[in-house]
């Protein structure tokens, strides 16, 4: 008998496991590989962050436990900003999380449990079914594919809705795909999940990182109905070049952020002080370095968008939004999946993708636009020549 907790041992290990061991092989072997895998922004963190944190650190009062559920001052700003956003919000309605994905995980676990069903539009990011599955609930895959825009409908939404089910995950714009819904259609499934009395999660983690004609729209701004029926996920780590930060918040209806406070309160006391007093100071800080990473992001999405749709076998959407494109590899993979295609890449171009099969989309490659330029365009050179 395993000494494992079963709920431990069913999470499943991620599909890009092997490639990024063999990526960091290679390199450490002084090979220059290309990888396209970073979720992150490849800027340093803004300078009057990194400030605000060395001040932070000389400052007697952030070596000490401070509330579980976030320093208020940062509490305020984020209920601020999404005030301004069009989501009244009171900071009492907010937890402050050690970053995004802890939001995720404490929202599944505070509202779902045994017999739950939660809508999982596919391609999903790789952590939402393992935090569904931590919570006792079950993840109710919703495909959708590059001829639907890798958008989702109300009406494919209602044929996969059943009795169990809880809730809706609704990231806009996404990761893996790089699409934004738009209002209207932002509005359309609001409208459906607050008809059918449906739970909406709806990640906003890339709200600032919109490009050409898109424009974000948060659910609960557009959709007042909704808004004692959603959790609003979000950090500070995409926008300010703060993934190694750890802050992040969950906001909501004050019975959950509550129960997801009492929840934190045992699990991991307060998010360090310093990382939420920097945090503080990007949200309120000045907009330049943002506006100047958006500018590189819009660039680098314009160019790998054409070399792709260059290379035969390959097609791809002009990504709306977040810094990946998605595009389809099934003219190009033949009798391969992706993930043997992948490591085929890696192996022998010494390129890193994600292959689709992480993302519950076979057929299809994740590739991130958050690299040099220099590096971008040598690596989508390589992957041509790799096909051709």
């Amino acid at each position: 008998m395993s000494d494992i907790s079963p709920r431990i041992a069913a999470i499943a290990p991620s599909a890009t496991l092997a490639i990024t061991s063999k990526a960091k092989a290679l390199r450490a072997e002084g090979k220059p590989v290309i990888g396209f895998g970073a979720g992150e922004p490849d800027f340093p963190t803004p300078d009057h962050v990194v400030e605000a944190a060395a001040a932070a650190v000389r400052d007697p009062r952030n070596h000490k436990y401070s509330p579980a559920a976030g320093l208020p001052e940062l509490r305020a700003a984020v209920a601020a900003r999404m005030s301004d956003g069009g989501v009244p919000t009171e900071a009492a309605d907010v937890l402050i999380t050690n970053g995004g994905k802890q939001a995720v995980y404490s929202a599944f676990a505070t509202l779902m449990g045994p017999g739950d069903e939660v809508l999982l539009p596919a391609p999903y990011w790789v952590s939402y079914p393992e935090a569904i599955h931590l919570a006792g609930a079950t993840p109710v895959i919703v495909s959708t594919g590059i001829d639907a825009g890798f958008k989702v409908t109300p009406d494919l939404l209602e044929s996969h809705r059943t009795e169990a089910t809880k809730a809706l995950i609704f990231v806009s714009p996404s990761n893996p795909t790089g699409a934004v819904y738009s209002a209207d259609e932002v509005r359309a499934i609001g409208a459906w999940a607050a008809e059918h009395g449906v739970w909406v999660l709806t990640d906003e983690i890339y709200d600032h990182l919109v490009y050409g004609d898109a424009t974000f729209t948060s659910m609960p701004a557009v959709v007042p109905e909704v808004r004692d029926r959603c959790v609003v996920l979000n950090g500070v780590a995409k926008t300010y070049a703060m993934t190694g930060w750890r802050v992040g918040w969950m906001a909501g209806p004050s019975a959950v952020i509550t129960a997801a406070s009492n929840l934190q309160s045992h699990l991991c006391s307060n998010v360090a002080n310093v990382s939420q007093m920097a945090a503080l100071a990007a949200i309120t800080g000045p907009t330049e370095p943002v506006e100047a990473m958006h500018e590189a992001f819009d660039r680098r999405r314009r160019t790998m968008h054409r070399m792709l749709n260059e290379i035969p076998g390959v097609e791809c959407l002009e990504p709306q939004g977040a810094f990946y494109a998605f595009p389809s590899f099934a003219g190009a993979a033949g009798e391969r999946s992706t993930l043997d295609l992948a490591a085929e890449i890696l192996e022998e171009s010494l390129v890193a993708l994600v292959p689709g099969e992480a993302f519950g989309a076979p057929g299809y490659m994740r590739l991130s636009y958050a690299l040099g330029d220099e590096d971008l365009e040598e690596g989508l050179r390589r992957l041509a020549a790799h096909l051709a």
